[in-house]
C-alpha cells in the first residue's frame, strides 16, 4: 500500500505531457463548411462527417459559415485551436486563391492540410442540340466574334472561369464571362437559351449529359475521369490546359502531426468505404485521396501557379 501511495505521488508530480494522454478524439469534432447548406460541398461535408464519426467514435458537428467567396468560414478555420477538435472542408481555387485576388483574413499557411477527397474537373458544355459539335468549333466561332459568345461560370475567380480565361490566352478566342452564384443557375440559363456555353465542373453537368439534354465539348482534367471516359481532355484536344475544383479537409496549422495523421486515416478509411463510395457515385463526386503531405505539396504548388497567373493577368472584373 505505502508504494502504491508512494507511485501515485510521483506520478503526480511528472510534467503533464509525461502522463498518459487520453486517446484522441474524446469529445466532438466540429467541421465548417465555408458555403451554404445544402449545396455539392456542404452535401458531401455531411456524406463524409457519417463516415467519420463511424470510424472516430466521436460526433462530428458540421457548420455552415457561407459569405465572402469561402472567406468568412476559412477564416474562423483559420483563428480556431490547433487541438484537433475544429476542421474544415477547402476548396480549390478558393483556398488558394482569396488571398491573392485581396487582403483576406487568412493564408494557405494558417491550415495544415489532413486530406483530399474530391477532384472534380472542369468542363465546357452546350446543349445538345448546339451548333457547336466540338471545342475547335467553339473557338473558332469565337474567333470570328470576339467578345460575343457568352459562357456562364459559377463567379469571378471561380475554377470555371479561370479555365476559360487560360482558354483566351491559349488561342487568342474572345468570349463573353456572364458569372452566377451558382452552377445551379449556370444550369438554368443554358437550358433556357439564355446563353449558349456553361462552364462547369463535370460532376455538375455529368446528370444532364446523361438525360441526353447536355453535350460536353471537353473536360480540363489532367487524365479522363472515368464516370466520363468517353469525353476527351482539353490537352488531348491540343489545348495544354488542366482545371478544377479539389475538395478536401484542413485543420488549422500547428495540430500536433498524431493527430493529423488520425484524421488522414480516418478520412482515407471513409474514401475506402464500399457505402461511401456508392454515396460520391450517387453525387457525381470525383474521388481522389491524397494524404496530409500530398495534398499539401498540390495547394502549394496551385498557390504559384496562381500567384503567376494574378501576375500577369488579373481575373477580377
Amino acid at each position: 500500500m505505502r508504494r502504491t501511495i508512494i507511485a501515485l505521488g510521483l506520478a503526480a508530480l511528472l510534467p503533464l505531457g509525461a502522463q498518459a494522454q487520453a486517446p484522441y478524439p474524446e469529445r466532438p469534432i466540429t467541421m465548417i463548411i465555408a458555403y451554404a447548406a445544402g449545396g455539392g460541398t456542404d452535401t458531401a461535408a455531411r456524406t463524409l462527417a457519417r463516415f467519420l464519426e463511424k470510424d472516430l467514435g466521436q460526433s462530428v458537428v458540421v457548420v455552415n459559415r457561407a459569405g465572402a467567396g469561402g472567406e468568412i468560414g476559412w477564416s474562423e478555420l483559420a483563428r480556431a485551436k490547433a487541438d484537433g477538435y475544429t476542421i474544415g472542408f477547402t476548396n480549390t481555387p478558393g483556398i488558394v486563391t482569396v488571398p491573392i485576388e485581396r487582403q483576406a483574413r487568412f493564408k494557405l499557411d494558417d491550415f495544415a492540410p489532413i486530406a483530399n477527397i474530391v477532384d472534380d474537373p472542369g468542363g465546357i458544355w452546350v446543349l445538345a442540340d448546339s451548333p457547336y459539335r466540338s471545342l475547335a468549333e467553339l473557338i473558332e466561332a469565337a474567333k470570328k466574334a470576339p467578345g460575343t459568345l457568352g459562357y456562364g461560370t459559377t463567379g469571378i475567380g471561380s475554377d470555371d472561369h479561370l479555365a476559360m480565361l487560360a482558354l483566351e490566352r491559349l488561342t487568342g478566342a474572345s468570349f463573353l464571362h456572364i458569372p452566377f452564384g451558382g452552377s445551379s443557375q449556370v444550369r438554368t440559363a443554358l437550358l433556357s437559351k439564355s446563353l449558349p456555353i456553361a462552364v462547369v465542373n463535370m460532376g455538375e453537368g455529368i446528370a444532364d449529359w446523361k438525360q441526353g439534354v447536355l453535350r460536353p465539348l471537353a473536360q480540363l482534367g489532367a487524365t479522363r475521369w472515368e464516370a466520363t471516359a468517353s469525353v476527351p481532355t482539353a490537352k488531348e484536344l491540343g489545348f495544354d490546359l488542366v482545371e478544377g475544383s479539389m475538395r478536401g479537409v484542413a485543420a488549422p496549422a500547428g495540430v500536433t502531426r498524431p493527430i493529423l495523421d488520425r484524421l488522414a486515416q480516418a478520412v482515407r478509411r471513409a474514401v475506402e468505404d464500399p457505402e461511401f463510395q456508392k454515396a460520391a457515385v450517387q453525387q457525381n463526386l470525383p474521388l481522389r485521396f491524397l494524404g496530409p503531405d500530398a495534398y499539401r505539396a498540390e495547394l502549394v504548388a496551385l498557390k504559384a501557379q496562381y500567384e503567376k497567373l494574378w501576375a500577369a493577368h488579373p481575373w477580377k472584373e
